[in-house]
């Protein structure tokens, strides 16, 4: 039940009954027209711009719209009150009745309360993390494996088909660089004195236990080899290796992905066929989407790769980017964007209609081109949405924070989730829009206070199933499995605290599309600390006045209902916990 989406449209029924129309004699356009929470709840229950939007386009002063709409929103038995504010903004205030359907409906529907059909018969693909196989997942990738996981958690429970891929670079010249590391830690294992790692390899010891597993398969067989023979085999079994460790470091955060896709799989040839990126090539070509040309020099300084000769180039400034695209230089070999044109165009023949790209800041780059490939490889039919993710600094009581190294040169992501947990982790980097900066302190989130938000909503749950155990406990007689709780008399929840509660249960399927439409799933974690806080508010008021508390053992009737209030409450929270992928617990010492 989305009280905002019901009453929009009574709204956009009213007007359609008021039989305006434009100066060219059309029916208004009523796609903004929208029914909010007025900024100030002392204004009323909902708010409509409807009368403000629509002015211009129907030819009227807007406080003269806002007096005929009132007049027809008055009718509605559910509103009680329908009042012009400022140029014409109009603020209704609803029956007691909205309120206790509104309860009603998160006790029947449970978890799937704010469920929503946004992204019914969409197909989405969104792409995070990502990053090369060439050792374990570092505390930098952390934010984005997070924003990423809890996005595709958020389309999923806004109706969207949702696929999470992570795309393997297994193609570049890391990946033999790797190789070589991995084959030292191989001699190594078989009793060599390797000495110092040398430059340009990778040093982590991370390696040892895939040196180790090479000589158990192998033996010493591989040391007879040229390093045309072993080197593909190295590879792959490193490459897999790596790849279980990434899988294991992102469960350790509960990221779970569907899709590893191989990069280098774009590059093969099935048989005697035309690889991936010769077809994407070839599909071009057909549209004169690509010529023969040369580039001018890239402003600032010119990166080593960049060629003043003829190369095989992507028409990218046809689609709003800043130049066109190199996909194949002039020896012939394809570039690192022919690639990604290539798995997009991937992405596409399997259906997607939106594909989505969490990126580092590092990458921001890559946006228009990204968006210019969605076009053209689409024909404008499928939508690219990359979405960036500012650096972390950690730190501790307020101080710059160095943990130890473990594996070479970096942090490890299992290092932070051993540091503090994964509940903190992943709430805190969702607790910040993803394009800002964010300070996260090892020490602030473990706090059992306030000041820590990821407490603050955990311990809102927890006490929602405290109070649930201490009413059985008190009425050891009385049923209050969930049939009698959604069978309570709500009528007789008439504080201006229960109220508030139940009007912040109401917004919920309204922050899950909003959420799920710009692509911010910060919007939920901000949303379950504004109702966790207003728990805990009208908690406090019960200490100081004994007759607002959840349980009265003198009143069966009203601590039954505001008990079905505090269980809606423990529904919404652990519906949005949920979605950010953290738990929650019933009980927190």
């Amino acid at each position: 039940m989305n009280i905002f989406a019901e009453f929009s449209n009574r709204v956009q029924t009213v007007l359609q009954s008021l039989d305006l129309s434009t100066k060219e004699g059309d029916a208004p356009d009523l796609s903004r027209v929208t029914v909010e929470t007025p900024r100030d709840p002392a204004h009323g229950d909902l708010a409509t711009n409807a009368a403000m939007v629509l002015s211009k386009q129907v030819g009227m002063k807007p406080r003269d719209l806002a007096e005929k709409l009132v007049d027809k929103l008055q009718a509605d038995p559910e509103i009680t009150e329908a009042a012009i504010a400022g140029p014409g903004f109009i603020n209704l205030r609803v029956s007691h009745s909205v309120w206790e359907n509104v309860l009603g409906a998160v006790l029947a529907q449970q978890l799937d309360f704010g469920r929503s059909r946004l992204g019914t018969g969409k197909k989405v693909n969104v792409e995070y993390v990502s990053a090369n196989p060439t050792g374990p997942m570092h505390v930098g990738h952390t934010r984005g494996a997070v924003v990423g996981d809890a996005l595709a958690n958020l389309l999923d429970f806004a109706g969207y088909d949702v696929t999470r891929e992570y795309y393997i670079n297994d193609a570049g010249s890391q990946i033999e660089t790797l190789a070589r590391s991995a084959f030292l830690r191989y001699r190594e294992a078989l009793g060599e004195d390797i000495g110092a790692i040398p430059a340009g390899l990778y040093p982590g010891d991370y390696l040892k236990p895939v040196g180790q597993a090479l000589a158990k398969e192998h033996g010493d067989a591989l040391t007879k080899m040229a390093d045309g023979e072993w080197l593909p085999i190295v590879k792959d079994f490193t490459v897999a290796a790596m790849l279980d460790l990434i899988r294991d470091d992102l469960a350790t955060l509960n990221v779970h992905h569907e899709v590893f896709y191989s990069e280098r799989t774009l590059h093969t040839h099935d048989g005697n066929g035309p690889s991936k990126i010769d077809e994407m090539l070839d599909a071009l070509r057909e549209r004169d989407l690509v010529y023969q040309g040369t580039l001018p020099p890239p402003k600032g300084q010119v990166p080593e790769d960049w060629e003043d000769r003829e190369q095989t180039l992507f028409r990218a400034s046809d689609y709003s980017d800043d130049t066109d695209r190199a996909l194949k230089k002039s020896d012939g070999s394809y570039t690192y964007f022919a690639a990604d044109v290539a798995y997009f165009r991937d992405k596409f023949l399997r259906g997607y209609d939106e594909m989505i790209y969490v990126l580092g800041a590092d990458h921001s780059g890559y946006a228009k081109r990204l968006e210019a490939v969605g076009q053209a490889i689409s024909d404008g039919k499928a939508q690219v949405i990359v979405s960036f993710c500012q650096l972390v600094k950690l730190f501790k009581g307020g101080e710059p924070f160095k943990m130890s190294k473990r594996s070479g040169d970096f942090i490890t992501l299992r290092d932070a989730v051993e540091e503090v947990g994964r509940d903190p982790i992943r709430f805190m980097m969702l607790y910040r829009k993803n394009d800002a900066p964010l300070d996260f302190d090892f020490e602030k989130v473990t706090e059992q206070s306030k000041d820590n938000p990821v407490f603050y909503v955990q311990y809102g749950h927890a006490r929602c199933h405290s109070v649930l155990r201490q009413a059985a406990e008190e009425f050891p007689a009385l049923d209050l499995g969930e049939t009698a709780l959604a069978a309570a008399d709500f009528s007789v929840l008439t504080d201006e605290g229960e109220l508030e509660l139940i009007s912040k249960l109401a917004q919920w399927p309204r922050v899950v599309d909003s959420a799920a439409d710009t692509h911010e799933p910060h919007r939920v974690a901000f949303y379950l600390y504004d109702l966790a806080s207003s728990l805990h508010a009208h908690w406090n008021r019960g200490k100081e006045l004994p007759q607002l508390r959840f349980i009265n053992t003198d009143n069966t009737k009203l601590t039954l209902a505001r008990l079905a209030l505090v269980r809606a409450i423990s529904l919404v929270l652990a519906s949005g916990l949920a979605v950010l992928g953290v738990n929650a617990p019933e009980e927190m010492r």
